[in-house]
C-alpha cells in the first residue's frame, strides 16, 4: 500500500510572507513523517514549498526531484488575463459546469482532461518506482491536485470543481492493488471553515471553479485584478 501526502503550494502574489509562514507552518507539521521522496512541479512556487518541507526533516533528509507532469495547467492565451475579463467569455462557463469538455485557448493550452491524464499517470509511475511500502509527498497545484482525487475517488471530472484545495493543504491517498483509498482532503491544520455567507446562498469558495472566490491558478489579488496562471488565491 503506497501511501501519498499532495500538498498544494503557499500563497503567492500580493500575499508577501504569508506564504513563506503557511509552507514553514506545513513543513512543521509534517517534519516528523518518514518520507521516501518528495516530488515537486518545477514551478517556483512548488519549488520553495517543497524545499520548506525538505529543509524541517527531523532525521529523515530527503531531496527535492522535479517532475515536469505535476506543473500547473497551461491556460494558454488564458495565461495572465484578469479574470473579470475571462468571465465574459463563453468558455469560462464550460470551464465551470463541463471542464471534461475544455481545452485552453491557443497554441499552448491544455485540456482539462489531458491534466488529469498525465497527473493520473505520474502518481502511477512513481507508486510503482517507490514500491508498496512507501510514503512520499508531491508538491503541485489546485487544479492538478482535485483532477488526481477526482480519479481516487472515482469521481467524473466534470464534478472535481466541487473539490477544495487550499493553500498548503495537505491531502492523503493510500493505493492499494485493489482501488485508492482517500484518507484526507484539504487538511490545513486549522479546524472547521467560517461561514462564508447567508444560510442558502452559493458562497464564494463553494462556486465551481473558484478557490475561495477565484478560479484555481490566479494570485492572491481581488477577483478583478487576479490574472490566469500567476498562483495561488487566498
Amino acid at each position: 500500500m503506497t501511501l501519498v501526502l499532495l500538498v498544494r503550494h503557499g500563497l503567492t502574489a500580493g500575499t508577501g510572507s504569508v506564504g513563506r509562514d503557511q509552507a514553514a507552518a506545513l513543513a512543521a507539521r509534517l517534519a516528523g513523517v518518514a518520507l521516501d521522496a518528495i516530488v515537486s512541479s518545477p514551478l517556483q512556487r512548488c519549488r520553495e514549498t517543497a524545499d520548506a518541507i525538505a529543509a524541517a526533516r527531523d532525521g529523515h533528509p530527503v531531496a527535492v526531484t522535479e517532475d515536469a507532469r505535476f506543473a500547473e495547467v497551461a491556460y494558454g492565451d488564458w495565461t495572465g488575463k484578469p479574470i473579470k475579463r475571462l468571465t465574459k467569455e463563453p468558455l469560462w462557463r464550460v470551464v465551470q459546469a463541463h471542464p471534461s469538455a475544455v481545452r485552453f485557448p491557443g497554441q499552448d493550452g491544455e485540456s482539462l482532461p489531458g491534466v488529469q491524464e498525465r497527473a493520473v499517470a505520474a502518481i502511477r509511475d512513481w507508486n510503482t518506482r517507490l514500491g508498496p511500502k512507501a510514503a512520499y509527498l508531491v508538491c503541485s497545484h489546485g487544479d492538478v491536485i482535485k483532477s488526481i482525487l477526482a480519479d481516487s475517488l472515482g469521481m467524473h471530472l466534470d464534478m472535481f470543481q466541487r473539490i477544495q484545495v487550499d493553500p498548503c493543504s495537505v491531502s492523503v491517498i493510500r493505493y492499494t492493488p485493489l482501488r485508492p483509498f482517500v484518507i484526507r482532503m484539504n487538511d490545513t491544520g486549522t479546524g472547521l471553515p467560517k461561514p462564508a455567507g447567508p444560510a442558502g446562498a452559493e458562497s464564494a469558495a463553494g462556486r465551481p471553479g473558484t478557490e475561495n472566490g477565484q478560479t484555481a491558478g490566479h494570485s492572491g489579488m481581488s477577483e478583478g485584478d487576479a490574472v490566469i496562471g500567476g498562483g495561488a488565491g487566498g
